[in-house]
């Protein structure tokens, strides 16, 4: 079980993700959680600095689609922003919406990376699925009262292993 909640990298942001490396590794696809990952919990408009990271990843030639927990009136105004495909009402770590988002790339699990801030739902998700985990740590505290909860637990499994932010302090 703990090996299923270990994420393949354990990055500060997105912002520490390496785009060209992943793509030199034969990944070609991205799919990301959406609140605590790409912007604050519940935020409706998407900062330039993600703007500029999805461009990039896009510029590598990654397909992107947000794989979210959320309900549609939370995620798909934010998805049509930024341009990408979505699932809502993920049910993650279930499999079925993990399959619908790689359907909507067309995109094979082996070449895809999932991206979040939860062990139990993204990572979780992207492990039983054979995808390559990311883990990044939430970009504010503000977020569910179940999560706040969760996060408990996740900081014991998480021990020892916090990431350095982009100036090289340790974050946590």
């Amino acid at each position: 079980m703990l090996r299923s909640l270990r994420p393949g990298e354990y990055v500060s942001s997105i912002y520490s993700i390496d785009g060209q490396g992943l793509w030199n590794q034969g990944y070609r696809a991205i799919l990301t959680d959406l609140d605590n990952t790409l912007t604050h919990w519940n935020a409706a408009e998407a900062s330039p600095r993600l703007v500029a990271w999805l461009a990039d990843l896009r510029s590598c030639g990654f397909a992107v689609c947000i794989l979210s927990n959320n309900d549609r009136r939370r995620v798909e105004p934010f998805a049509v922003q930024m341009g990408v495909p979505f699932v809502c009402e993920a049910g993650k770590p279930r499999r079925r919406a993990f399959r619908e988002a790689l359907a909507a790339m067309d995109a094979a699990v082996d070449q895809t990376v999932m991206i979040g801030d939860q062990l139990f739902t993204d990572i979780l998700g992207g492990n039983r699925m054979g995808m390559h985990t990311v883990l990044v740590r939430p970009l504010h505290a503000r977020e569910h009262a179940g999560t706040r909860l969760v996060r408990i637990v996740e900081r014991w499994l998480l021990r020892g292993q916090i990431p350095r932010d982009e100036e090289g302090r340790r974050r946590g």
